[in-house]
């Protein structure tokens, strides 16, 4: 009896070793599929991530190229502006005309838009600049002149419009202001 109770306490240890054996192995299973399933998520996240940050890069890739153009765009808006004093300017105007149209189906087939508001219009602080101020009566903030276009690339701002907004409160003399500058 005694080599039966050695021996069924010999399996009981070699089972308990198994058992503590078993259950790290179970143990250190989890951390490693938790390790796995961490890794696995930042992966994806950082796909996402890049994916995303590629589709940015291609939705705005003409900007730069769009910036340059601006200045040509305010050429034609320049020399488009003005009535042709003789019948041989009306003719390079029709050509002129042609071709700034073609310039913006181009630019509008690209996702530009041009921001165009009105002398009256309330001032967008998203989409305009004030260039300056001019006492008006009545409402504040209303477009009194604009200078420039300002274009969007898709939802995106490349350039405000440049105009001028009214206010209706009176600056003190320019004359006045140096004065009290100096007295201070």
């Amino acid at each position: 009896m005694k080599k039966e109770a050695k021996l069924s306490e010999s399996l009981q240890n070699e089972v308990n070793k198994l058992k503590e054996q078993i259950e790290k192995l179970t143990a250190d299973n989890n951390q490693w599929k938790n390790a796995y399933y961490k890794a696995y998520a930042d992966t994806e996240n950082l796909r996402k991530s890049i994916e995303k940050d590629h589709q940015e890069a291609i939705k705005y890739r003409a900007e730069g190229f769009i910036e340059n153009l601006l200045p040509v765009m305010d050429g034609f808006h320049l020399a488009l502006a003005n009535p042709a004093p003789s019948e041989e300017l009306k003719n390079y105007l029709v050509g002129f005309t042609y071709i700034y149209n073609n310039l913006v189906k181009v630019l509008e087939d690209e996702g530009v838009k041009e921001i165009t508001p009105k002398v009256g219009d309330k001032y967008d602080e998203r989409t305009m600049e004030a260039m300056e101020t001019v006492y008006q009566e009545g409402e504040p903030n209303i477009v009194t002149k604009v200078n420039m276009k300002g274009y969007l690339l898709k939802d995106h701002l490349v350039r405000p419009a440049m105009v001028v907004v009214s206010t209706n409160k009176k600056e003190a003399p320019k004359e006045n202001v140096d004065n009290q500058k100096q007295q201070a």
